[in-house]
């Protein structure tokens, strides 16, 4: 190849020691040591999972707003978001209003947890002028398909005695009735783009109960039932969505199919998303339901970039069997290599196992991993050695596309 002199760096962070931004930094700063002249665009890179609010926010120069919300067991934990002031946009991830890490391990049953802060993350945002939102939904304590979550929102889910139903997991099989007409009005304005990288439907074997209930504390007899709970409910808030138009839609024909009966949206990849909460944002809030990385991607404008670029160089703390199946080096460079065939796509990792391999037929010219030699997993995570690590390995991959 000719002397590259553009280069893009879209590094995703390596876990506990430097992120996404200080990542691209590093690898900039080699690029001038080999390339002097070399034009290097640096973008934050996460794939809609644990770390996008940080990445995007340091990224795109926003805000972290701190709040108090109320936690999965119903107790008040402190949480965050992600502000775009300048594009009204919120970026929020799940798991810092109802996450498993915050539930003990002797305590997790998803019986008694619920999505309710999430629902006051979104309130809260949309009050501050936010009118997108990406949302990651990865990492739920919860199996409540946005009970809690509808329920900050202001819908009234009642029980055949006509009193409001609770916002946990066991509170789904009380539902007998769904009122939408208290919903916050602000939501009619608002667009909900949700970072889902999982297809299971919303009910069944493959669904939310019988493959993430067990990780979330559900016995067998809780899977059972949450999952008839959760069918009765999807068929109720259908028929509920049939008569009258979801939140982020303009009328009711968007919630329904030609004939005019509900859509199946318990059947939609993605719906048992998050204990169902791909199914609650696409039928009760007109959700996209889209893999993270693209979220991200589009979020940051990159395909230009891409397009006129000779080099990207991107990466992650661990490259595995698992980055190929869409995580976010890989959706890079894949990404990369349909804007600009010619360009050649590096990444460095922290480690490498053996199935990394795989990234080499999904847009990945050549990967490094940057140790140099055997320490403990705590010593090669200190950011001083990775950014020293980070530095050397890739100046010597450069010096080596230098020769060619």
């Amino acid at each position: 190849m000719m002397k590259p002199t553009n280069f893009v760096i879209a590094m995703d962070s390596f876990k506990g020691s430097v992120s996404s931004i200080e990542a691209g930094r590093i690898v900039e700063g080699a690029i001038h040591d080999v390339f002097p002249d070399a034009h290097a665009t640096i973008f934050p890179l996460a794939d809609g999972g644990e770390g996008t609010v940080d990445a995007l926010i340091e990224g795109l120069q926003g805000e972290i707003v701190r709040m108090t919300v109320t936690g999965p067991l119903g107790k008040a934990v402190p949480s965050r978001y992600g502000l775009l002031e300048a594009r009204h946009t919120a970026i929020i991830e799940m798991a810092d209003a109802a996450g498993l890490p915050m539930v003990p391990e002797a305590e997790r049953n998803p019986m008694n947890t619920t999505t309710y802060g999430l629902g006051e993350l979104i309130l809260a945002a949309a009050k501050r002028g936010c009118r997108d939102f990406i949302i990651g939904i990865g990492g739920s304590a919860t199996n409540d398909c946005g009970l809690g979550m509808m329920t900050a929102l202001g819908a009234r889910f009642l029980r055949a005695d006509g009193k409001l139903a609770g916002i946990c997991g066991r509170d789904v099989s009380d539902v007998t009735r769904i009122d939408l007409t208290h919903l916050a009005p602000v939501l009619k304005e608002c667009h909900f783009s949700i970072a889902c990288d999982v297809t299971n439907p919303l009910t069944g074997p493959n669904g939310c109960s019988a493959v993430y209930g067990p990780q979330k504390g559900a016995t067998p007899a809780i899977v059972a039932q949450m999952d008839t709970a959760i069918q009765h409910f999807a068929a109720l808030a259908e028929a509920t969505i049939g008569k009258a138009p979801a939140a982020g839609t303009n009328d009711a024909a968007s919630a329904t199919n030609a004939g005019g009966a509900p859509q199946h949206f318990a059947g939609l990849p993605g719906a048992g998303a998050a204990g169902g909460l791909g199914f609650a944002f696409s039928a009760f809030l007109g959700g996209e339901l889209t893999p993270g990385i693209d979220l991200v991607l589009d979020l940051l404008g990159i395909d230009d970039a891409l397009k006129a670029a000779d080099v990207l160089i991107t990466g992650e703390g661990r490259m595995d069997e698992q980055t190929a199946m869409g995580k976010a080096p890989v959706g890079i460079a894949l990404r990369a290599k349909r804007a600009n065939s010619a360009a050649v796509t590096l990444a460095f990792c922290g480690c490498a196992t053996p199935g990394a391999a795989a990234v080499n037929d999904h847009g990945i010219d050549a990967y490094f991993p940057i140790l140099h030699q055997a320490v403990t997993v705590d010593e090669a995570m200190k950011h001083e050695h990775t950014e020293r690590n980070l530095r050397q390995t890739a100046t010597q991959a450069l010096r080596l596309l230098a020769l060619a």
